[in-house]
């Protein structure tokens, strides 16, 4: 069932992502590229971004922090001068294991401030052009730790929690305005954030595999995005699960 409204043609459309030098967000700013998207990639550090466009000629990039609220909305208003947005994906994000035996209310302030609050700047800073163009797609990378509580996932889980919540308030609210809205709830990614695991993960994929179903979720204007399906089904189905069930099931599975 499409919730959104379908990308057909990548070829012209302009697409910002914040927060993507590296993992599914490269991989995904690559592959828009490459189908022919105008893509602007935002990112901290200025070498990241400065390979990508070395390799990908015509891709740009915009050297930004997302907790800058100022810097965001300067940001925003260069890029709608410059003729618009059609598609805002953000995917910055940090993530360091945290269980309550270490637990620090400063890391925990951390994850929120870039995971979420950088977020909703810069959904703040793009939305007035989108609402006022009657077009335009929202798209946030979450993660299935955000489905229910996890060990080591103290800091990390709630901030993406959070943001599944705000997707789905956000689609509500301007799904008539014609927006499309958007989470993306991987699995077990192998990226730069995953290699601090010392468990196994099961069903682990590449970046390039994530990117294109994400692609393929926003063309067929899918409102959430999870994957590897093999792996992040049964996840799904535990949300509902009783309490009890879902601790012991948790505690066997993770071994924590």
């Amino acid at each position: 069932m499409s919730l959104n409204p379908k990308i057909t043609d990548w070829h012209g459309k302009r697409a910002w992502l914040v927060g993507a030098s590296t993992g599914i967000g490269r991989a995904t700013a690559v592959a828009l590229h490459m189908a022919g998207a105008k893509v602007i990639v935002s990112a901290r550090s200025a070498s990241p971004l400065q390979e990508l466009t070395a390799q990908y000629p015509g891709l740009q990039t915009l050297q930004l922090d997302a907790t800058d609220e100022a810097g965001v909305k300067a940001a925003a208003n260069k890029l709608v001068a410059e003729g618009g947005l059609d598609l805002m994906m953000y995917c910055a994000g940090i993530y360091q294991p945290l269980r309550a035996q270490e637990l620090k209310s400063s890391i925990m302030a951390q994850h929120m401030q870039v995971n979420y609050i950088g977020a909703a700047y810069v959904t703040e800073a793009v939305l007035p052009a989108m609402l006022r163009a009657k077009r335009g797609h929202l798209s946030y990378v979450s993660s299935v730790a955000g489905f229910r509580g996890l060990p080591k996932s103290l800091a990390y889980g709630p901030t993406k929690a959070a943001m599944i919540n705000m997707a789905e308030a956000l689609y509500i609210d301007l799904h008539d305005e014609g927006l499309g809205v958007s989470v993306i709830n991987p699995g077990f990614v192998e990226t730069p954030l995953t290699s601090q695991n010392t468990f196994r993960m099961p069903a682990l994929i590449k970046p390039e595999q994530a990117a294109r179903e994400i692609i393929s979720g926003w063309e067929a204007g899918k409102f959430e995005m999870h994957f590897p399906k093999r792996f992040t089904a049964w996840l799904k189905l535990m949300r509902s699960a009783p309490h009890g069930l879902y601790f012991k099931m948790t505690r066997q599975f993770t071994g924590l």
